[in-house]
């Protein structure tokens, strides 16, 4: 397992668009995903120990932000091929079992990951209303194993702010997980 840090953000970078299919069995676009003061779109995946260590966090924070205005949105684009735990069927059951708050969704050609810029899972993009990048950092200092309960949020509390002023924190912490499993070329 190949542990990777997100690169620093890249202020005002586009959000790029997609159409991918969900786990609810709709497609879903960029645009159905945005809420009114932003974006929030999350690389995560099922058997990543980093994104299970923070999964019942992410849906708090998709739930405070989708109050705050900002729509979530989480997208796997690892191969099933060599991670069964990845598969749309079981993506269908985790979403299921943590109530996931946002659309699940599959980037079976990995083309969203790469257009984004994805490195690893989880990786947060963090966009304003006018889809323009204001937060690539981590959830909080959890890493493989879930931080006590009262530390800093740090991707609430960036949202947060992208969602009242439409600006991202100057100082962001890269978030750190298992390297997106790429398919074969």
């Amino acid at each position: 397992m190949v542990s990777l840090e997100t690169p620093v953000c890249d202020f005002g970078q586009p959000a790029p668009d997609f159409s991918l299919p969900g786990v609810d069995g709709k497609t879903w676009t960029r645009d159905m995903c945005k809420g009114p003061k932003g974006l929030l779109v999350m690389f995560i995946c099922n058997h990543c120990p980093y994104v299970q260590a923070v999964r019942e966090r992410i849906v708090r924070d998709a739930r405070e932000l989708g109050e705050l205005g900002i729509g979530c949105v989480a997208i796997m684009s690892n191969d099933p091929a060599d991670y069964p735990e990845d598969s749309f069927e079981n993506m269908q059951k985790v979403a299921a079992e943590y109530d996931f708050p946002f659309p699940y969704l599959l980037d079976e050609t990995q083309a969203v990951a790469k257009a984004y810029g994805a490195v690893c899972t989880p990786d947060f993009f963090g966009y304003n209303a006018d889809l323009g990048l204001q937060y690539r950092g981590r959830l909080d200092e959890s890493r493989k194993e879930t931080a006590p309960p009262d530390v800093r949020r740090d991707l609430f509390l960036g949202m947060k702010q992208v969602a009242e002023t439409g600006q991202g924190p100057t100082e962001q912490i890269p978030s750190v997980g298992c390297s997106i499993k790429w398919r074969e070329a």
